[in-house]
C-alpha cells in the first residue's frame, strides 16, 4: 500500500503577521522539496476535509469552540496570545488540518493506505481541551486520537511527540485517558514550561537540556520511547512530527540532525510494524529553518515509504 500525503490550500491562507516562524512558506518548502527528490509522485494524495463539529468536541470543549467561531476576524489580525493569531482564514485552516488527520485516520485502520502523514498548518500540539496557544488552535493530532479510540474502538493508542516544545495540550487531553501513552521529548527550561511536574504514568516525556546533540537524542529512542512502547503494545501509533530541534532552527537550542531523525522515524516504524500492522499517521508540528526542515521531511517520508 501506499503513503498518503494529506494537505489543503486553504492551510496556505492562515497568516499570523509579517515575520511570524509560522508562516505559508513552510508548507510551499516542503511541496518544493518533495517534488525536487522525486518523492512527491510516489505518495497518494489526498485533500484535506473539514473537520466536523461533533469531532472537535472530542477534544476541546464546546464553549471554547464557540470563542474561537466568535473572535474570528472579518478583516485584519486577531491575537489570541501573544504568539498565536487568526486572520480571516485561520479558522477555515484550521478545520482543513484536524479534518485531515481524521481522513488520514480512517485510510490507515481502513486500510487503504498503509501509512500517511499530514502537511498541515496550523499546527496543534499545544491546543488544550480549552485553550489556543503557541501557533495551535485545534489540537489536531489529539483529534485523530480521538477518533481511532471513538469511531474505530482502539483499545491503545500511542502518540510520539519529538517537536522541541513540549506538547502540553496533548498531554492536557489525554493525560486521564488509560487508553492513550505518550512518550515525548523536548528542550527543558523552555516554553511552553511544562512537561516533568505532575505528569501521569502515562506521560513518558523526557527533558533535553539546551545543547543536546543527536545522540542524546538517539538514547531517548532507545532506552526510554521503545521500552515504554513495547510494553504498551499500542494499536496504532500517531507522530507529532516538530523538526525544531533540528541544530539550525532558530527557535530552540538543541543540536539534532537529520541522522538523528532518521534513526528516531526508523525504530518507532519498525515497532509500529510489530504491534499495529505498521498503522502509522505524522502529522506536521514545528520547523521554522525552510532548508532544515525540508530536508528532515524528506527523511521522514523516505522512512515512511519504507525506502
Amino acid at each position: 500500500m501506499h503513503t498518503a500525503f494529506i494537505s489543503h490550500p486553504d492551510c496556505l491562507l492562515h497568516e499570523m503577521g509579517l515575520h511570524h516562524p509560522e508562516c505559508p512558506a513552510r508548507l510551499n518548502a516542503i511541496e518544493d522539496q518533495l517534488i525536487a527528490s522525486g518523492l512527491m509522485n510516489t505518495l497518494e494524495h489526498y485533500v484535506a476535509p473539514l473537520v466536523t463539529r461533533a469531532q472537535l468536541e472530542r477534544v476541546h470543549t464546546a464553549a471554547y469552540i464557540d470563542s474561537l467561531e466568535a473572535r474570528a476576524p472579518a478583516s485584519g489580525i486577531v491575537y489570541l496570545d501573544p504568539d498565536t493569531a487568526m486572520n480571516p482564514h485561520s479558522l477555515r485552516a484550521a478545520y482543513r488540518a484536524a479534518g485531515a488527520v481524521v481522513l488520514a485516520t480512517d485510510l490507515v485502520i481502513g486500510g487503504k493506505a498503509a501509512n500517511a502523514f499530514c502537511s498541515i498548518r496550523p499546527p496543534g500540539h499545544h491546543a488544550e481541551h480549552d485553550r489556543a496557544m503557541g501557533f495551535c488552535l485545534f489540537n489536531n493530532i489529539a483529534v485523530g486520537v480521538a477518533h481511532a479510540i471513538q469511531a474505530h474502538a482502539l483499545e491503545r493508542v500511542a502518540v510520539v511527540d519529538f517537536d522541541v516544545h513540549h506538547g502540553n495540550g496533548t498531554e492536557d487531553i489525554f493525560q486521564d485517558n488509560p487508553r492513550v501513552l505518550m512518550v515525548s521529548t523536548f528542550q527543558h527550561p523552555f516554553y511552553p514550561y511544562s512537561g516533568v511536574a505532575g505528569r501521569s504514568a502515562r506521560m513518558v516525556n523526557i527533558p533535553l537540556a539546551a545543547g543536546s546533540n543527536g545522540e542524546k537524542f538517539r538514547s531517548v529512542v532507545s532506552e526510554c520511547w521503545l521500552p515504554a512502547l513495547e510494553a504498551f503494545k499500542p494499536q496504532m501509533l500517531f507522530i507529532s512530527a516538530g523538526f525544531d530541534a533540528h541544530r539550525d532552527d532558530p527557535l530552540a537550542d538543541l543540536q539534532v540532525t537529520g541522522e538523528g531523525f532518521r534513526f528516531m522515524t526508523r525504530h518507532v516504524l519498525a515497532l509500529a510494524d510489530r504491534f499495529c500492522g505498521g498503522k502509522v499517521v505524522s502529522i506536521l508540528e514545528g520547523g521554522y529553518e525552510t532548508s532544515s526542515l525540508t530536508s528532515c521531511i524528506e527523511i521522514h517520508i523516505r522512512e515512511l515509504l519504507g525506502e
